[in-house]
């Protein structure tokens, strides 16, 4: 072939593959900055997407605060909470009532779509409600974190507000996480680094826990599923997200451009935009996956 034609066809070829790659969206698994730093508080949490697309973090500007984000670099305050509540984990149910796990009034709060606030959940024996999770038939779950004495616990909490404790003496209880199927409940205990797996019934309650996965170093922070069953761990203080397969392997590691992201949420146009917190930043990051969440066509996220 003529060197002039092997020239053609090699500026054809390029000018193929970059349209391919314009087509083809972002690349995948590759952070980059949604909210700029100090737009929300070192505090900054919990981020859930509602049925609309639009996402959701607690301590926007300051703390006791929820924020928006509708775009990039488009946060502005949605709510501030009652005196003595600040926000940690969030999530949506099916009617998108937003649900707080508020960490300071030692209650889970109830959000609903005109702003109303009230207590859905309050128990004395409660520590410190850090995160929930939520099943397809409106069933909570809540880590219960007791920092001082590395200690956890776990509970249940109906539609209605009725708290049952699942399980006490645990490690210090973090993320949570239901699975695609509803079948099994996830949880992480930060300091001593383990997931564990507990079967999950129709009627919310759990069986045994297995070891689902133990990491050698760094904490480990707030975590969600994918549609496949993967799940995502915030790995703080490593500034990584890790994805696990259902069955406990490792499948990928995410480089953040933060060390300390606090939780995870998947949204966007197909569900398939992962939105990260990252604490002493006071941003939130987001990176593209191959898969959208598990909650994403539920409108439980």
């Amino acid at each position: 072939m003529p060197i002039r034609h092997v020239f053609i066809l090699g500026v054809t070829l390029s000018l193929l593959a970059a349209c391919v790659s314009s087509q083809s969206g972002p690349a995948l698994y590759q952070s980059q900055d949604w909210v700029a730093d100090g737009v929300f508080t070192e505090g900054v949490e919990g981020p859930a997407v509602n049925r609309n697309g639009v996402l959701f973090a607690v301590n926007f500007a300051q703390q006791g605060t929820v924020g928006q984000v509708s775009g990039r670099d488009e946060a502005n305050l949605y709510l501030t909470l009652p005196e003595g509540s600040t926000g940690n984990g969030i999530r949506f149910d099916a009617r998108d009532n937003m649900y707080i796990a508020d960490y300071t009034g030692h209650n889970v709060l109830k959000v609903a779509p005109d702003k109303s606030v009230s207590v859905l959940a309050h128990n004395p024996k409660m520590h410190q409600p850090n995160d929930l999770a939520i099943s397809d038939n409106g069933v909570l779950f809540a880590s219960d974190p007791d920092w001082q004495n590395g200690q956890g616990q776990l509970w249940r909490i109906s539609p209605d507000g009725q708290t049952q404790l699942l399980r006490a003496n645990m490690g210090t209880t973090n993320g949570i996480e239901v699975s695609p199927d509803n079948r099994t409940l996830y949880v992480n205990e930060s300091v001593q680094r383990r997931i564990w797996a507990f079967s999950l019934d129709e009627q919310g309650m759990i069986g045994k826990p297995e070891l689902f996965y133990e990491f050698e170093d760094h904490g480990l922070d707030g975590m969600r599923c994918d549609e496949a069953g993967n799940l995502y761990v915030a790995r703080y203080g490593a500034g990584e997200v890790v994805i696990l397969s259902a069955q406990g392997k490792l499948l990928r590691k995410v480089a953040l451009k933060g060390q300390y992201p606090t939780n995870i949420a998947f949204g966007g146009k197909d569900g398939k935009q992962v939105f990260v917190t990252m604490q002493k930043r006071g941003a939130i990051e987001t990176f593209i996956s191959e898969y959208a969440g598990r909650a994403f066509n539920r409108h439980t996220l």
